[in-house]
Protein backbone atom coordinates (compact mmCIF):
# COMPACT_ATOMS: atom_id res chain seq x y z
CA UNK A 1 0.00 0.00 0.00
CA UNK A 2 1.12 3.82 0.10
CA UNK A 3 2.21 5.44 3.20
CA UNK A 4 2.38 9.41 3.29
CA UNK A 5 4.60 11.08 5.86
CA UNK A 6 3.37 14.90 6.48
CA UNK A 7 5.30 17.86 8.33
CA UNK A 8 8.36 15.62 7.44
CA UNK A 9 12.21 16.69 8.25
CA UNK A 10 13.49 18.22 5.09
CA UNK A 11 16.93 17.99 5.72
CA UNK A 12 19.84 15.98 3.61
CA UNK A 13 20.47 13.09 5.88
CA UNK A 14 16.52 12.38 4.15
CA UNK A 15 17.17 12.75 1.17
CA UNK A 16 20.36 10.52 1.16
CA UNK A 17 18.24 7.87 2.95
CA UNK A 18 15.58 7.72 0.41
CA UNK A 19 17.92 8.06 -2.02
CA UNK A 20 19.94 4.80 -1.26
CA UNK A 21 16.37 2.84 -0.65
CA UNK A 22 15.11 3.76 -4.17
CA UNK A 23 18.67 2.36 -5.60
CA UNK A 24 17.39 -0.68 -4.01
CA UNK A 25 14.37 -0.59 -5.20
CA UNK A 26 11.94 1.24 -2.96
CA UNK A 27 9.75 3.88 -4.62
CA UNK A 28 9.94 7.05 -2.53
CA UNK A 29 8.97 10.31 -3.92
CA UNK A 30 8.81 13.73 -1.85
CA UNK A 31 12.03 13.61 0.36
CA UNK A 32 13.49 16.85 1.00
CA UNK A 33 9.96 17.84 1.40
CA UNK A 34 7.36 18.75 3.42
CA UNK A 35 5.25 14.85 2.30
CA UNK A 36 7.03 11.86 2.02
CA UNK A 37 5.21 9.51 -0.21
CA UNK A 38 5.59 5.67 0.12
CA UNK A 39 4.69 2.53 -2.23
CA UNK A 40 5.48 -0.42 -0.68
CA UNK A 41 7.27 -3.21 -2.87
CA UNK A 42 7.81 -6.58 -2.04
CA UNK A 43 11.38 -6.95 -1.99
CA UNK A 44 14.58 -4.52 -2.25
CA UNK A 45 17.87 -5.70 -3.60
CA UNK A 46 21.65 -4.50 -3.37
CA UNK A 47 23.05 -1.39 -4.66
CA UNK A 48 26.05 0.95 -4.33
CA UNK A 49 25.49 4.72 -2.63
CA UNK A 50 27.37 7.21 -1.37
CA UNK A 51 26.78 8.51 2.74
CA UNK A 52 27.15 12.16 2.76
CA UNK A 53 29.74 14.10 4.95
CA UNK A 54 27.88 14.77 8.09
CA UNK A 55 27.38 18.51 8.36
CA UNK A 56 27.24 19.11 11.87
CA UNK A 57 30.35 17.27 12.53
CA UNK A 58 30.94 19.86 9.72
CA UNK A 59 29.77 22.88 11.07
CA UNK A 60 31.53 21.92 14.95
CA UNK A 61 34.70 22.62 13.71
CA UNK A 62 33.86 24.85 11.46
CA UNK A 63 32.73 26.82 14.46
CA UNK A 64 36.13 25.90 16.21
CA UNK A 65 38.10 27.24 13.26
CA UNK A 66 36.18 30.66 13.43
CA UNK A 67 37.77 30.26 17.44
CA UNK A 68 40.98 28.98 17.00
CA UNK A 69 42.18 28.46 13.26
CA UNK A 70 44.61 30.15 11.95
CA UNK A 71 44.16 29.15 7.71
CA UNK A 72 42.61 25.91 9.49
CA UNK A 73 41.58 23.36 6.65
CA UNK A 74 38.45 21.44 7.10
CA UNK A 75 37.58 18.62 4.49
CA UNK A 76 34.08 16.82 3.70
CA UNK A 77 32.62 19.67 3.04
CA UNK A 78 29.24 20.01 1.32
CA UNK A 79 28.77 24.01 1.38
CA UNK A 80 25.03 24.01 0.55
CA UNK A 81 24.32 22.21 3.88
CA UNK A 82 25.88 24.52 5.82
CA UNK A 83 25.65 27.49 4.22
CA UNK A 84 23.15 29.27 6.78
CA UNK A 85 26.44 28.57 9.41
CA UNK A 86 28.54 30.54 6.55
CA UNK A 87 26.56 33.37 6.26
CA UNK A 88 26.36 33.65 10.19
CA UNK A 89 29.82 33.49 10.39
CA UNK A 90 31.02 35.98 7.76
CA UNK A 91 28.47 38.36 9.43
CA UNK A 92 30.12 38.29 12.41
CA UNK A 93 33.52 39.12 10.66
CA UNK A 94 35.46 35.48 9.92
CA UNK A 95 37.51 34.65 7.12
CA UNK A 96 36.37 31.55 5.03
CA UNK A 97 37.03 30.52 1.82
CA UNK A 98 35.66 27.27 0.45
CA UNK A 99 37.14 25.21 -2.32
CA UNK A 100 34.99 22.16 -3.45
CA UNK A 101 34.51 19.79 -0.51
CA UNK A 102 36.46 21.79 1.97
CA UNK A 103 37.06 24.97 3.46
CA UNK A 104 39.92 27.01 5.58
CA UNK A 105 38.92 29.07 7.93
CA UNK A 106 40.77 31.72 10.33
CA UNK A 107 40.10 33.22 13.61
CA UNK A 108 39.89 37.00 12.92
CA UNK A 109 40.64 39.92 15.28
CA UNK A 110 37.41 41.20 16.47
CA UNK A 111 34.16 39.57 16.16
CA UNK A 112 30.66 41.59 15.25
CA UNK A 113 27.28 40.42 18.00
CA UNK A 114 24.73 38.88 15.76
CA UNK A 115 21.36 37.39 16.41
CA UNK A 116 20.82 33.43 15.50
CA UNK A 117 17.39 31.50 15.02
CA UNK A 118 17.35 27.88 14.27
CA UNK A 119 15.16 26.91 11.61
CA UNK A 120 14.45 23.90 9.66
CA UNK A 121 16.68 23.01 6.91
CA UNK A 122 17.80 25.06 4.82
CA UNK A 123 17.63 27.58 8.19
CA UNK A 124 20.27 27.51 10.90
CA UNK A 125 20.37 24.14 12.20
CA UNK A 126 19.56 23.54 15.48
CA UNK A 127 22.06 21.09 16.63
CA UNK A 128 24.53 23.99 15.78
CA UNK A 129 22.79 26.06 18.36
CA UNK A 130 24.74 25.34 20.96
CA UNK A 131 27.96 25.21 19.37
CA UNK A 132 27.25 28.56 17.93
CA UNK A 133 26.52 29.72 21.35
CA UNK A 134 29.91 29.48 22.75
CA UNK A 135 31.61 31.41 19.88
CA UNK A 136 29.00 34.28 20.41
CA UNK A 137 30.66 34.46 23.99
CA UNK A 138 33.43 36.28 22.07
CA UNK A 139 31.60 38.86 20.32
CA UNK A 140 31.98 42.24 20.65
CA UNK A 141 28.48 43.19 22.46
CA UNK A 142 25.18 41.43 22.83
CA UNK A 143 24.30 38.54 20.45
CA UNK A 144 20.81 36.91 20.90
CA UNK A 145 20.15 33.08 20.15
CA UNK A 146 16.45 31.95 19.54
CA UNK A 147 15.55 27.99 19.38
CA UNK A 148 12.56 27.33 17.57
CA UNK A 149 12.49 23.49 16.95
CA UNK A 150 14.66 21.51 20.29
CA UNK A 151 12.51 22.45 23.40
CA UNK A 152 16.01 21.72 25.70
CA UNK A 153 18.68 23.41 23.92
CA UNK A 154 19.74 25.20 26.85
CA UNK A 155 21.39 22.70 29.16
CA UNK A 156 24.74 23.87 28.44
CA UNK A 157 24.26 27.52 29.63
CA UNK A 158 25.05 27.09 33.20
CA UNK A 159 28.20 25.23 32.54
CA UNK A 160 29.03 28.53 30.36
CA UNK A 161 28.02 30.28 33.32
CA UNK A 162 30.20 28.53 35.44
CA UNK A 163 33.10 29.00 33.23
CA UNK A 164 32.77 32.59 33.28
CA UNK A 165 30.03 33.59 29.87
CA UNK A 166 27.42 36.00 30.77
CA UNK A 167 24.20 34.80 29.05
CA UNK A 168 20.74 35.54 30.33
CA UNK A 169 18.37 32.61 29.08
CA UNK A 170 14.74 33.63 28.59
CA UNK A 171 12.29 30.80 27.98
CA UNK A 172 13.77 29.40 24.52
CA UNK A 173 16.28 32.50 24.16
CA UNK A 174 19.47 32.87 25.12
CA UNK A 175 20.89 36.50 25.48
CA UNK A 176 25.16 36.30 25.30
CA UNK A 177 27.05 39.72 26.09
CA UNK A 178 30.70 39.60 25.44
CA UNK A 179 33.29 39.37 24.95
CA UNK A 180 33.84 37.22 28.45
CA UNK A 181 37.01 35.60 28.96
CA UNK A 182 36.67 31.64 29.79
CA UNK A 183 38.71 29.93 32.92
CA UNK A 184 38.91 26.05 33.18
CA UNK A 185 36.10 24.97 35.43
CA UNK A 186 34.71 21.10 35.91
CA UNK A 187 31.45 20.72 33.85
CA UNK A 188 28.97 18.05 33.18
CA UNK A 189 27.69 17.60 28.86
CA UNK A 190 24.24 16.78 29.63
CA UNK A 191 23.63 15.98 25.71
CA UNK A 192 25.54 15.39 22.55
CA UNK A 193 25.74 18.73 21.67
CA UNK A 194 25.82 20.51 24.96
CA UNK A 195 28.78 17.85 25.20
CA UNK A 196 30.57 19.88 21.92
CA UNK A 197 29.49 23.20 22.79
CA UNK A 198 31.62 22.51 26.52
CA UNK A 199 34.49 20.75 24.44
CA UNK A 200 34.63 24.47 22.23
CA UNK A 201 34.34 26.12 25.36
CA UNK A 202 37.34 23.91 26.91
CA UNK A 203 39.48 24.78 24.25
CA UNK A 204 39.50 28.67 24.47
CA UNK A 205 39.15 28.54 27.84
CA UNK A 206 42.26 29.61 30.00
CA UNK A 207 43.45 26.69 32.57
CA UNK A 208 42.63 22.85 32.31
CA UNK A 209 38.73 22.51 31.60
CA UNK A 210 37.46 18.90 32.58
CA UNK A 211 34.14 17.25 31.13
CA UNK A 212 32.54 14.54 32.44
CA UNK A 213 29.41 12.43 30.97
CA UNK A 214 31.61 12.25 27.55
CA UNK A 215 29.57 9.34 26.08
CA UNK A 216 27.20 11.56 24.95
CA UNK A 217 30.50 13.45 22.84
CA UNK A 218 31.59 10.30 20.99
CA UNK A 219 28.51 9.27 20.67
CA UNK A 220 28.47 12.26 17.69
CA UNK A 221 32.10 12.69 16.80
CA UNK A 222 34.15 10.27 15.64
CA UNK A 223 37.28 10.41 16.51
CA UNK A 224 37.06 13.79 17.77
CA UNK A 225 40.02 13.68 20.36
CA UNK A 226 42.33 12.56 17.64
CA UNK A 227 41.07 14.97 15.68
CA UNK A 228 41.29 18.15 17.34
CA UNK A 229 45.14 16.66 18.79
CA UNK A 230 46.38 16.41 15.61
CA UNK A 231 45.84 20.11 14.95
CA UNK A 232 47.42 21.40 18.04
CA UNK A 233 44.48 20.74 20.63
CA UNK A 234 45.44 19.68 24.57
CA UNK A 235 43.11 17.25 24.98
Amino acid sequence: GTTIIDNAAKEPEIVNVATFLNNMGAKITGAGTSQIKIIGVEKLHGCFTEVIPDRIEAGTYTIIGALLGKELKISGIIEDHIDALLSKLKEMGVPIEVNDNSLIISKPEEYKPINVKSLVFPGFATDLGQPMSVLLTQADGMSIFEETIYENRMGHVKYLQKMGANIRVNDRTAIIMGPTPLKGEEVTATDLRAGAALVIAGLIAEGKATITNVEHILRGYEGIIEKLTDVGAKI
